[in-house]
Parts: C-alpha cells; structure tokens; sequence
C-alpha cells in the first residue's frame, strides 16, 4: 500500500483527496491519500515525519515556499519558480505552472501580452513563471505592493487597457468566504480581456462572473487543478 497525501491549512478547499482516492479505486491502485492540515507552529515537526513516510505528497497555501528548507533539493522549474507543490524523495517540484498554461493556452490571443497578477504567494510564483515561458511579460499587483509590483489604486485606465490577461492568486472568493472579490476596477474590463481564477470552489468566483458582466472571456481554476494533479502523479512514478 502506497501512501500519499497533501500538507496546507486550512484543507477544507482542497480537491487532490478526492481526485486522487476516486483514480486509486478506478484503477486498482492500492494506495490512499490523506488531508494533513498543518498550522504553523506545528509544521517542522509534522513535516520531517510525513517527508519520511509519503510516497508523494501535495503542498499548498500557505506552505509553498516555506517547505523548500526541508527539501534536499528543488528540480529546475521549482528553483526557477521558487515556490513547490509536489514532492517525492525530499525532492521538489512545481507543476502549478504546467496545469496553468494547459489551461490558459487555448484561450490566448495574438494580441495579449501583458498581464496582471493579482497576488504575491507560490500559485503567483508559477502563474509568472509559466506567462514569461510564453512571452507574456506579467505585472504583480498586491495590497502591499514591493519593487516590482504595483497596487491596486495603481490599476488606471491605461493600465487596465495595457493588460489584456488578469489572473486572480488570492484567496478572495474561495469558499467558504464565496462574496469577497479583488478589489480592481471591474467597470474598466472590457471583451478584450481574459480573466482567469486560479480558485476552482466555487465553480464561478465573484471575480469571474464580474468580468462575464463586462463581456471578458473567463475560465476557473479546475483544468489548472487537474493539470497539476496528473503531472504530480507522473512524477511520483520516476
């Protein structure tokens, strides 16, 4: 029996249990996989245990980045991304980006170039990293904006017209929290734009059904959450 599971906190929102338990059963797969909601004062301790006894694990919000010292080493999308989702054998990776841009692809158009990244956590790490692979040149909006990155009383007219691609990293709309929403000028969204929510619960965010009301093109997190899944599971059997 293989065992596999995923360290965050909170875990309410998490799919991977039940991707992951519901392909084990249709494929005869004798494994399980497992929530383990970690809060922070707790996560050296419990995390050197699950790194010795999983066969895989997931990691997500808010342990992405901090995870990476207990690591031997990062694979070289991970270094470049600096943040992981995946491990196998204290080795990290990050298939964020891999599950984003299958997702995103279909829906890019010659014309978009810029974009807007509303967020500065791990699942902006990779969003950045996976927009730059494609030539799109990425713009970090945050609450609290560093060099680099913008905030929102930044995003004017000629900004939000610059930026055809707004892609939301927060948790702003996630269950159970379903009406909050980043604060960006909604009025200022037209049909050129792509607004794409890494959120996939729920199925369409504030965010999202915002940008539908302006006649933007949207797409939720899901096949960005399924893209990952199936590059993790292809790396936990290297």
């Amino acid at each position: 029996m293989r065992h596999y599971g995923i360290i965050g906190y909170p875990l309410h929102h998490s799919f991977s249990a039940k991707y992951f338990s519901e392909k084990f059963e249709r494929e005869g797969i004798e494994a399980e996989y497992s929530l383990y909601p970690i809060e922070v004062e707790s996560l050296k301790l419990k995390v050197e245990r699950l790194l010795d006894s999983l066969d895989g694990m997931n990691v997500t919000m808010p342990y992405k980045q901090t995870i990476i010292p207990y690591l031997d080493r990062l694979d070289e999308t991970a270094e470049a991304v600096g943040a992981v989702n995946v491990v196998h054998k204290r080795v990290g990776y990050n298939t964020d980006c891999i599950g984003f841009m299958e997702s995103i692809k279909p829906l890019l158009r010659s014309t978009d170039r810029k974009a807007l990244v509303l967020g500065t956590g791990g699942a902006s790490k990779a969003v950045c990293y996976g927009l730059k692979q494609s030539g799109i040149t990425p713009t970090l909006v945050s609450r609290t904006p560093k060099n680099g990155m913008i905030g929102y009383s930044e995003l004017t007219e000629t900004v939000m017209a610059e930026h055809t691609i707004i892609v939301n990293c927060t948790p702003l709309g996630m269950v159970p929290d379903t009406e909050s929403y980043p604060p960006i000028p909604y009025e200022l969204i037209s049909a050129r734009h792509l607004l794409f929510d890494c959120i996939y619960n729920p199925e369409e965010t504030v965010f999202l059904r915002k940008g539908r009301a302006q006649g933007a093109t949207i797409q939720n997190g899901i096949g960005m959450l399924y893209g990952q899944a199936k590059a993790a599971w292809k790396i936990w059997n290297i």
